[in-house]
């Protein structure tokens, strides 16, 4: 018998409502798309919360090659690697949602305090912090270059003041728009905050991902009441590696998710673009750079982890 993927099903959502006016079409797409994005949730054995361009889809890509060397999954198959679960009952489902924008929001709403009691509450969920000033660079690269039209369209529908990608600087989307720096920020306190009332979490980073992929490898299949050999996971770290994800994408390798290559001539639109840490300086000049984390210093939970360092940074800037 024929099953739709989760990819299958999310397709035949947006072709058939793609004539509709556009606000029935929004609506429409936000209410079946939000239905689709629990029931992946829900039928997950891990929920990954992370702000787009936080390290998500690499994190994916190596607990999925993590469970495919278990289970003698070739790495020449992992060309459609989120649909492995689909052919495998043996491969777990890890649903990775930001929880925040358009429909997505329908998984965050069910992880709230104020929800009320149900099945994903009690699932492994681990959120995925990143520095909010290197998400939001990496976000307007993101939102201006590789984001698909649809779901641009429905995180532009909740903006009292949309953001038009083709004719937005980088200083403007950061620093001024609706889905810049301030919503990064607000984003991260409020998954903190939401944390704390879920039975099975786990509060790690990108920064952690990048310093020691293996051990938050380690962490994460405990968290899910699984082990693996170090032989294990240092191949799933080799494969996930920033070099070789970057060499699979820019080769074309994934014929699915988000890393199918969008424009081989434009380094800037790729999914595996720098996986610098604290790169955000590179596109500001000092002055803006120092507003900028002067605005993270302000309303930053200190309990992240980010504003020690960036205090140091504006103390030695100051000397």
């Amino acid at each position: 018998m024929f099953t739709l993927t989760d990819n299958g099903r999310k397709a035949m959502i947006i072709g058939p409502t793609a004539v509709l006016p556009r606000p029935l079409r929004v609506a429409v797409r936000k209410r079946l798309l939000g239905n689709l994005e629990v029931d992946i949730a829900r039928r997950s054995q891990l929920v990954i919360v992370a702000h787009p361009k936080s390290g998500n889809t690499w994190l994916k890509v190596m607990l999925t090659r993590l469970y495919g060397i278990r289970h003698g999954i070739a790495a020449e198959d992992f060309a459609k690697y989120p649909a492995l679960a689909d052919r495998n009952p043996d491969i777990p489902r890890f649903a990775a949602t930001n929880g925040w924008y358009s429909y997505e929001r329908a998984v965050g709403d069910k992880l709230t305090p104020e929800a009320p009691d149900s099945e994903l509450k009690h699932k492994p969920v681990v959120l995925l912090a990143r520095n909010p000033l290197d998400i939001a660079v990496s976000w307007f690269f993101q939102f201006t270059k590789r984001q698909s039209a649809h779901k641009q369209e429905l995180i532009n529908a909740d903006l009292a003041q949309p953001v038009d990608r083709n004719n937005i600087e980088m200083w403007d989307f950061v620093r001024h728009s609706p889905i810049g720096l301030p919503s990064l920020i607000e984003f991260l306190n409020y998954w903190e905050r939401n944390l704390a009332a879920l039975d099975n979490t786990l509060l790690t980073s990108y920064e952690a991902l990048r310093a020691d992929p293996a051990l938050v490898l380690k962490q994460i299949t405990t968290l899910m009441g699984d082990s693996f050999s170090d032989e294990e996971i240092n191949e799933a770290v080799e494969f996930g590696s920033f070099d070789n994800l970057r060499k699979l994408e820019s080769e074309g390798f994934f014929r699915s998710g988000g890393l199918t290559l969008r424009n081989p001539k434009d380094p800037e639109s790729f999914k595996v673009r720098r996986a610098k840490v604290g790169g955000y300086r590179d596109y500001f000049s000092p002055e803006q750079a120092q507003e900028l984390e002067q605005l993270v210093l302000d309303r930053l939970s200190p309990s992240l982890g980010y504003n020690d360092a960036l205090a140091a940074q504006n103390d030695s800037a100051a000397v």
